[in-house]
């Protein structure tokens, strides 16, 4: 069953969702975040089959939010690199992150997202109205234009 297209949607979650909406797409970009680079590192980090992580690679790159460049220690590798729009994914991940850590138990170990400065619990990302009011649920709306 081929997956349906949202790329041409009016509402930009649905148009995000086509772009990075499955797992795999964000754990690399996650791991990208990281540091990883090359795609021996992906594979052993993410334990997905290589041909999955080649295809997720691929569109990454086609959506120009990697970059394949040539490998920093000047051998014959190459790398992948986040590009702006790349890491423009930081505040999605960080609010999935803090999500998860509140709202998706495990029975196994547990991560939460500090400041690396001063190793201090991160108390949330926001969305802030132009007049620096943080806003809640509810309290927004898409409006169509064009």
């Amino acid at each position: 069953m081929r997956r349906k297209r949202l790329n041409k949607a009016a509402c930009p979650i649905a148009r995000a969702l086509d772009v990075i909406g499955d797992w795999w797409s964000l754990l690399i970009v996650r791991d990208a975040m990281r540091g990883t680079t090359r795609f021996s590192d992906f594979h052993k980090s993410l334990g997905m089959s290589k041909n999955i992580l080649t295809r997720r690679l691929r569109t990454l790159t086609g959506q120009k939010i990697l970059e394949l460049v040539p490998a920093a220690d000047g051998t014959a590798y190459q790398e992948y690199r986040l590009t702006d729009k790349g890491r423009s994914l930081y505040p999605v991940l960080m609010s999935l992150a803090l999500w998860g850590q509140d709202n998706a138990p495990t029975n196994g170990p547990k991560s939460h997202l500090v400041d690396r400065e001063h190793g201090q619990p991160v108390r949330g990302v926001n969305v802030i109205a132009s007049d620096g009011r943080i806003l809640k649920a509810g309290e927004t709306r898409m409006v169509r234009t064009g």
